[in-house]
C-alpha cells in the first residue's frame, strides 16, 4: 500500500556487490602476508600419509620441506634404497597432489 506520508521501503541485499568466496580471500591474505610458500611447504608434512600410504608414512621419521626441497628422515634402510630409486615418481606424486610445483628434489637424511 503506497502512502504519501511513508517513504517506499526498499528492499537491501544483505551481500555486497563486490564480494569474495572465503577461498579468495584466504589466497589473497597468505599472498599480502608474504607465507603462500611455507603455507606449501607445510602441505607436505600435513598430508605425508595420504600422499606415500600408511606403511611408508609408519616407517618415517622426519618430513619437512624448505626451499623446494623435500627433506626425509626413515627409519627403514630398504624403504630408504627404495624409494631412493624412485625418487623422480615420488616428486610427481607429491606435486600431483599439491597441483603446484612444490618439490624439485629430494634427500634421505
Amino acid at each position: 500500500m503506497d502512502s504519501p506520508y511513508y517513504p517506499k521501503r526498499i528492499k537491501a541485499s544483505t551481500r555486497k556487490e563486490s564480494s569474495h568466496s572465503l577461498k579468495e580471500v584466504i589466497e589473497t591474505m597468505l599472498k599480502v602476508y608474504r607465507i603462500q610458500g611455507k603455507y606449501e611447504e607445510t602441505f607436505v608434512s600435513a598430508h605425508w600419509e595420504q600422499i606415500m600410504g600408511k606403511p611408508i608414512a609408519a616407517r618415517t621419521q622426519k618430513v619437512y620441506v624448505h626451499q623446494q626441497k623435500l627433506f626425509l628422515q626413515l627409519n627403514s634402510a630398504p624403504l630408504k634404497k627404495e624409494l631412493m630409486m624412485a625418487k623422480q615418481k615420488m616428486i610427481d606424486l607429491i606435486n600431483q597432489h599439491a597441483k603446484t610445483d612444490l618439490i624439485k628434489d629430494v634427500v634421505f637424511l
